[in-house]
């Protein structure tokens, strides 16, 4: 039966706040920051269970109501949402006013009616697919969403800068004010894109986040996000006599004729609780519970309770959190507890539909099947209200599955406890139908949150393959949302779950699995995926799948360094996917053989494949790679010495990345377009070129693609006379290769540092650095960057870096940098090692008196000045290869 007489205070209107000044401060110093500045803040507010964080939260925008600074406010808790992504979802659901069971097209049509409005871009149709992935809402795809549909990298990207241009945008209309509870539970995908935002997000947007000290242990560094514009709050406890003013203040409709409540009461709440305002509050339920505190009418304008202190030492009042819980718990009649008991078997989150099957389940069906308030639906409403109201529960705003209220366990001790009173047995019932109930919802399998649990409870209930089978489906659904982390979980229990059942399933699973593995950074890992993948594919006979494989590791030992490990694979992919008749995985393969052909200098051959896979793309109208194919050609043809061409070829391909949003691929054509006027002496050109890559790749937070710029920042800045500032910038660069793992980028970035060391006449510095060059460089087998390796160190021993008997050796060290560039055909790289060894040979005192070396400097100076007459031409110069085929006009 529900109870109308529940005590005021209790389950109405809370207890005063108090003691929080200092903390309320900080957030309003924060929003008048956002107001004043038009800047992004972010406030963390850390504490234990019950602190009072939200209720911090909760106050602050309370108080902003009717003032002039009052910004939009839009949640996200972590608590309720278990996607990898939900707290972001949640939040959207209530920007764009959705509502629980709202049909799909009217939710398409609100989100994208609001998207144009706060955007006014033509591309309204990208910003929703993407936005459409946190909301779980497919929306129509575009190129340019079909082209990153199988690169989950680069979807990432493209969406987590979508979301920020879209929150940005909507903050220009108005001040935002995005609150996110609970951050401790939030999957590592969420807090990863929360960090982003943090760092880069700009506009009138505060940002505030609620969490458990845990927090600091899932990102250690978190308090250091976003620099200045970020606040850490740690809340405490209350002091002894704030906490006695508020018990005083919850105890208020039980005071006496001299306006005093008992003392007794106060004093046994304050030692229970120790300054924690949540346990004050559950002390106040335990005296009603108890029998102690008593409402005295239903009915009255204002409550009163009779007090009866002759109950206070029998009550059994608890003495440790554990008591209190154990006190709660025992107030419950026998199918309030059964409910909870079932409900505890979902978890922490649940819904009231789902717990009808449990209850019903060993039940034979009546001889009449009737619908109505009498049944045992409307029975289990009216105790889920009952529960509700005595606060065990809470009914959330918006429900995760359609036609059924979605529910929270208040304070998670108690769900806890309520799971340790069921047997193993008996869970593993509840698991098992609850299991088989989802799995027949419409929703479950188009939701990333939904296949998660429903995966966990087939695995509870020891359905191993079923639970397999769906932790796989929510790994391709995770990826697909760019969840890389949670895809990677969920792929690794699927896969260990399925074990040698659903071979074809298993192929696809592993392939994608690889794909998240290298994403992420385990590079081994990802290899024993494919190589798993190519021996299944192997005893199936599935071409297709094993050119796949091959292509991968091929790849994967290609971007590590390993290059004729990579080509071993690549022609192997090559082979299988011809006889598969696989025409886009042949056209893709001999663009990665290309890239392979220039890495090891190979510049014929890379130019004679990227020209064929080119060709192809373009047979296939894949505009994205096309337009890959376009980049990757227009390297070759610079260091070949076709730059008219090269311009040409990136020209294209930064028209077609622009036309359909290609960010990532935006950022590698303007780095392109920067280092080859930086080539070409223009630095009042390459300057503006690079920042606006380095400003594109900080937009998509990509920081590989950071790291890539800012040497080529670095090497601009020191060539043009700015060794301090490029020495600041490559060390950065440095940083981010070394974290990241990447050999070739960070070898180049200490090339980069050594010349800039040279600069300055640190001889020391720069040895150091083009040594370390080196030796990486010779261990990849990687002959262009070993090429521009040597030709440095020849320049920081010719200016005496090892002493000056050593000297002599700057001469061996040109003329192997000039080997490799002459058998390689990189004609630029080339060029530049010609400029500096004859300028050692002109002013090197045991050489510039020998004739044979002079003869040789006067032969480099007249090859150098040839290559750059043509750099310098450009697009007049005369190609030796046939111009390009004009862009694709769609």
């Amino acid at each position: 039966m529900v109870r109308d007489n529940l005590p005021f205070g209790l389950f109405g209107e809370r207890g005063p706040f108090v003691g929080r000044a200092a903390p309320m401060a900080a957030l309003d110093a924060a929003l008048t920051a956002v107001e004043t500045a038009r800047e992004m803040r972010v406030v963390t507010v850390l504490g234990a269970q019950g602190i009072g964080k939200s209720r911090l939260i909760q106050e602050f925008v309370l108080r902003r109501r009717g003032s002039t600074l009052v910004p939009r406010v839009y949640r996200g808790s972590a608590r309720d949402a278990d996607s990898a992504y939900g707290i972001f979802g949640r939040m959207l659901r209530m920007r764009f006013g959705l509502v629980e069971s709202m049909d799909d097209e009217i939710v398409k049509q609100q989100v994208r009616s609001q998207v144009a409005t706060v955007t006014g871009d033509r591309k309204v149709g990208d910003i929703c697919y993407f936005l459409g992935q946190f909301l779980e809402v497919p929306f129509e795809e575009s190129p340019l969403t079909r082209a990153v549909g199988d690169d989950p990298a680069q979807g990432k990207l493209l969406r987590r800068a979508v979301f920020k241009s879209f929150l940005e945008a909507d903050a220009a209309h108005s001040p935002l004010c995005l609150v996110f509870d609970d951050l401790h539970a939030a999957h590592a995908d969420s807090l990863e894109l929360l960090r982003y935002l943090v760092e880069y997000l700009s506009g009138p947007v505060l940002v505030l986040c609620a969490a458990r000290p845990e927090l600091k242990t899932a990102m250690e560094d978190w308090g250091n996000a976003g620099g200045g514009k970020h606040t850490v709050i740690e809340l405490d406890v209350l002091a002894e006599t704030e906490s006695h003013d508020l018990m005083r203040a919850l105890l208020a409709p039980c005071k006496d004729a001299a306006g005093e409540v008992p003392a007794s009461l106060v004093e046994n709440a304050c030692s229970f609780a120790s300054g924690n305002p949540a346990l004050l509050e559950q002390m106040l339920r335990l005296y009603h519970d108890r029998g102690v505190l008593e409402e005295e009418a239903a009915l009255a304008d204002e409550p009163r309770w009779r007090v009866h202190l002759d109950r206070l030492e029998a009550a059994e009042l608890p003495l440790t959190v554990e008591d209190a819980i154990g006190a709660r718990l025992s107030a419950l009649s026998p199918f309030e507890r059964r409910v909870l008991e079932l409900a505890a078997t979902m978890g922490s989150v649940f819904w009231a539909a789902g717990l009808v099957p449990l209850l019903r389940a060993g039940h034979e069906a009546p001889e009449i099947w009737t619908v109505g308030a009498d049944d045992d639906v409307g029975k289990l409403k009216g105790v889920l209200m009952e529960l509700e109201h005595r606060d065990y529960i809470l009914k959330l705003p918006d429900s995760s599955l359609p036609d059924s209220d979605e529910f929270a366990f208040k304070h998670n001790k108690e769900r806890e406890a309520i799971g340790r009173r069921t047997t193993p047995s008996a869970q593993k019932h509840h698991h098992a139908v609850f299991a088989d109930w989802l799995a027949r919802q419409a929703h479950t399998h188009s939701s990333e949150e939904t296949l998660a649990l429903l995966a966990e409870h087939h695995e509870k209930a020891g359905h191993g393959e079923s639970a397999g089978l769906a932790y796989l489906d929510a790994g391709d659904r995770a990826r697909a949302g760019y969840a890389l982390t949670a895809a990677c979980g969920y792929y690794e229990k699927g896969l260990e779950l399925v074990g040698d059942g659903s071979v074809a399933r298993r192929i696809d699973a592993l392939h994608n699995y690889g794909d998240v593995l290298a994403l992420t950074g385990r590079i081994d890992d990802a290899l024993a995926s494919f190589r798993e993948m190519l021996t299944l594919a192997y005893r199936l006979d599935i071409r297709s799948k094993g050119g796949a494989a091959h292509n991968r590791i091929g790849r994967l030992y290609r971007d590590t360094g390993a290059l004729d490990e990579a080509g071993r694979h690549l022609d192997a992919a090559m082979a299988l996917f011809s006889s598969a008749g696989d025409d886009r995985g042949v056209a893709s393969t001999i663009d990665d053989l290309g890239k392979l052909a220039w890495l090891k200098g190979d510049y014929a051959s890379s130019e004679r494949l990227l020209r064929d896979g080119l060709a192809r793309r373009r047979r296939l109208g894949d505009r994205r790679s096309i337009a890959l194919s376009l980049n990757n050609l227009g390297i070759v043809l610079v260091e070949t010495g076709e730059f008219g061409q090269a311009i040409e070829a990136w020209e294209q391909a930064l028209g077609i990345r622009r036309d359909i949003g290609d960010l990532v691929g935006v950022v590698a054509t303007l780095n392109n377009l920067g280092t080859l006027a930086l080539d070409r002496g223009d630095f009042a050109v390459a300057m503006p070129l690079l920042e606006q890559a380095l400003d594109v790749a900080k937009q998509i937070g990509d920081r590989n693609r950071i790291a890539l710029v800012l040497v080529n920042t670095g090497d601009a800045l020191h060539r043009s006379g700015q060794p301090d500032r490029a020495i600041e910038v490559l060390k950065q660069a440095e940083e981010q290769f070394d974290e990241l793992g990447d050999k070739l980028g960070l070898a180049d970035a200490l090339r980069a540092l050594g010349e800039a060391h040279l600069a300055r006449g640190d001889l020391v510095k720069a040895r150091e650095c083009i040594g370390r060059c080196v030796d990486i460089f010779a261990t990849v087998r990687s002959r262009v960057q070993l090429g521009i390796a040597l030709r440095t160190l020849g320049e920081i021993t010719a200016a005496g870096g090892w002493g000056p008997t050593h000297t002599k050796s700057a001469r061996e060290y040109y003329a192997r940098s000039v080997t490799i560039f002459e058998q390689t055909g990189n004609e630029i790289e080339l060029a530049k090692t010609f400029v500096a060894f004859a300028r050692f040979l002109r002013h090197n005192e045991e050489y510039r008196t020998e004739p044979a070396a002079q003869a040789d400097a006067t032969r480099m100076e007249g090859a150098s000045r040839s290559i750059y007459e043509r750099l310098q031409g450009g697009r007049d110069a005369k190609p030796r290869q046939p111009s390009l085929p004009p862009a694709d006009p769609e």
